[in-house]
């Protein structure tokens, strides 16, 4: 396994870049993953949602999983992502991950044939936990995105019954009633990850929750500033764990970026759309127009319309303005001039549709 798993501080869920053409990019992978490490990052986690696994194939899938344990080489730890809704291909990708040498399994609950909370304890997590011995695994609780949610006291049986195996849960119900129900069942030893960027800072102060930390979406773009705002909190640095929150804030508010506008339909009529592009359009929009990678996505997902890139590109603008540090590392990594980019309306025209 690469490292010992710890759950706490930022773990980056690694976007998958692709080529032109659609294929896996690996030379900007390793390069994402060298700038996360430079930048502190306590893991990253390749094939999330963040990652598009719902477009990837098994073989890529393994395959990103393999480049990036190659890559770390041991110097942060690796969060594999390995879910299913399928419990046997979820033990087939968790066992070879643990070969590939990931750290720990993050696996989400069974999107669309959403079983009970009882069905995914014992037919999901379970079995894995059976199947597949010597790896941590880390339960994804997001019923806005899977349809169903493994229970608080579910959640705290695969704890209680094996804390080493079952440490942490990502935690994106949104919801902090029930994450404060998670804490008061499963005890203190339970990490509690944030599974919501915006929300890392709250989660972590509510007593009654005590998250330890953050897996993000945005720090693939700001590594070194999510990292430095959660171990100012860490740390009891309110003022700057605040500060950075407060310099971040446009573009936490973007993992998702909502835009109404109006479509006309061939007979004439007009109505009021919005559209919702979710993660990780938008992120992987501003990193494209800041040159860290190509936009490209796999179909469903595409290119957002004019608004919605503007809204990305005037919320770059506003973090660099507010703290020219926060962007400044992109431009030694990706070899790239912050101010040049976010000025050429030609490179912004391109990522929209």
């Amino acid at each position: 396994m690469s490292g010992t798993f710890r759950p706490h501080g930022v773990w980056t869920a690694l976007v998958t870049p692709f080529s032109t053409d659609r294929h896996v990019d690996n030379d900007s992978l390793r390069r994402l993953i060298e700038f996360q490490v430079e930048e502190g990052v306590d893991g990253v986690l390749p094939c999330g949602t963040t990652g598009e696994s719902p477009t990837l194939s098994w073989q890529e899938h393994d395959a990103v999983v393999e480049t990036t344990a190659q890559e770390v080489e041991g110097r942060v730890a690796v969060l594999a992502g390995t879910g299913s809704n399928n419990t046997a291909e979820a033990i087939r990708s968790t066992a070879q991950a643990k070969e590939a040498g990931a750290t720990a399994a993050l696996l989400v609950d069974c999107y669309y044939n959403g079983p009970s909370t009882l069905e995914l304890r014992t037919e999901y997590y379970e079995r894995i936990l059976d199947e597949v011995s010597d790896i941590p695994i880390v339960p994804y609780v997001i019923p806005g995105r899977s349809g169903c949610a493994l229970a608080a006291a579910d959640l705290a049986i695969l704890h209680l019954n094996d804390p080493k195996r079952v440490p942490a849960v990502k935690q994106a119900t949104g919801d902090l009633e029930r994450m404060r129900l998670d804490r008061k069942l499963a005890g203190p030893a339970l990490s509690i990850l944030s599974g919501d960027d915006e929300l890392t800072l709250t989660m972590m102060r509510d007593e009654g929750i005590g998250a330890c930390g953050v897996i993000s979406v945005l720090s693939n773009l700001v590594p070194g500033a999510i990292g430095g705002m959660v171990r100012a909190e860490q740390s009891g640095d309110a003022e700057e764990s605040d500060r950075l929150a407060n310099v971040l804030a446009p573009i936490l508010q973007l993992v998702t970026c909502s835009v109404t506008s109006v479509r006309t339909l061939p007979n004439g009529q007009s109505a009021e759309v919005t559209d919702k592009f979710r993660n990780p359009v938008p992120v992987k929009t501003m990193m494209a127009g800041l040159g860290m990678l190509s936009s490209a996505k796999r179909a469903p997902l595409g290119r957002m319309n004019s608004a919605a890139v503007s809204q990305c590109r005037d919320a770059l603008r506003e973090v660099h303005a507010a703290d020219p540090g926060v962007l400044g590392p992109v431009e030694e990594a990706f070899d790239v001039r912050i101010d040049q980019r976010l000025g050429d309306d030609g490179v912004w025209s391109t990522l929209a549709r």
